[in-house]
């Protein structure tokens, strides 16, 4: 027999989606605009229009912003559910997604000159604070789910 209701895992996993949705969208543009638009800016101001703000570009965010959601979420539901929804795990999820998409991103972008070294040791530290966060709020909502 199938039940038309949605099961507790379900609605835990898109609370957890959407709440990272919140959370995510809210770090990354502060982080962009309180640090990295100010720190590139400052830094490569021989480029013409660098970290520009226009549609174009708030178009790209928004895909980015949405492919880091349902990483973050996903990725760190996968692994919870895998290893247990402790918060050492948390921890350790939100970290490999950090290394995986952060650490990637910066040091590339450093590696070519795109990137200065305050940049990379600014961004790095929220973007790390902002996938543990992510994370936790996983954790948060499986564990929740659970108790339904």
């Amino acid at each position: 027999m199938t039940s038309l209701a949605t099961s507790a895992p379900k609605r835990a996993f898109w609370l957890a989606l959407l709440l990272n949705l919140l959370w995510i969208n809210a770090s990354e543009v502060f982080r962009y605009f309180a640090f990295v638009m100010p720190l590139m800016r400052g830094a490569l101001p021989q480029i013409q229009d660098v970290a520009p703000m226009n549609l174009p570009v708030f178009m790209v965010w928004g895909v980015w912003d949405t492919v880091l959601v349902f990483a973050a979420t996903g990725f760190s539901w996968v692994l919870l559910d895998r290893f247990g929804p402790t918060i050492r795990n948390a921890i350790y999820a939100g970290s490999a997604i950090w290394a995986t998409v952060f650490i990637i991103l910066w040091l590339g972008l450093w590696n070519m000159n795109l990137a200065t070294t305050q940049v990379v040791l600014t961004a790095l530290p929220l973007a790390w604070l902002e996938m543990l966060i992510a994370a936790l709020i996983v954790r948060w909502a499986m564990v929740r789910g659970c108790l339904d």
